[in-house]
């Protein structure tokens, strides 16, 4: 049986995204057949205004609606520390908790050979320029990866480049996620008191 071009190049556009196999991207094609074709227009210009109306922030990397973010423009913020996490929906997790009020930095990825993810395909070059230029200011960065394999080489790497930047190490302080986190786990999974105690209970590097 010969399947309609529109929607068999529909579903192969929902096999590309992650998590999503032949045959939800099956179900994903022939639920929307019965969507009213209003509801799909919508769907569409939302897809189509995704990037032309985002941008990611100088400053600390994260996608938002202006340059710089909300949260790296807002002076109410703990300019003293910065959160560093893998992905923009992990620092939404953080802000959910309301536990953390200071500034972020989104790395975008994680060192990861076996994918060919080096240092220099993730925003930690941003990072410790950010750092260099700040460091009268900057008092602590907290590592927040994922405690995965990628995640823990990605924080291993960055301790070392950031000590190589010869600051005052007792003005600057690095520090790990603690207990709270499971290992293996993605962040922005975690529950807000899980969050917390994994903020609370960081050590240092």
């Amino acid at each position: 049986m010969k399947i309609p071009k529109a929607i068999s190049s529909l579903i192969e556009s929902f096999e590309k995204l992650p998590g999503i196999g032949p045959k939800s991207a099956q179900r994903l094609t022939y639920y929307l057949l019965h969507v009213p074709q209003r509801e799909l227009d919508d769907f569409s210009l939302n897809l189509t205004n995704l990037k032309k109306n985002t941008l990611l922030c100088s400053t600390c990397k994260n996608v938002g609606e202006t340059d710089p973010c909300n949260i790296c423009s807002d002076a109410m913020r703990d300019k003293t520390t910065i959160l560093v996490v893998e992905q923009p929906l992990d620092l939404i997790a953080f802000e959910r908790s309301g536990k953390y009020r200071g500034l972020y930095h989104v790395l975008h990825g994680a060192i990861n050979p076996l994918d060919n993810i080096g240092p220099d395909e993730i925003f930690i070059e941003s990072l410790l320029s950010r750092i260099t230029s700040h460091q009268s200011l900057i008092t602590e960065v907290i590592i927040a990866t994922n405690p995965t394999m990628e995640g823990e080489a990605t924080a291993m790497y960055l301790n070392k480049k950031i000590k190589e930047l010869a600051l005052d190490s007792r003005l600057l302080t690095i520090s790990r996620l603690g207990m709270g986190i499971p290992t293996g786990a993605d962040l922005e999974y975690a529950d807000d008191v899980t969050l917390t105690q994994a903020l609370e209970g960081r050590r240092e590097l």
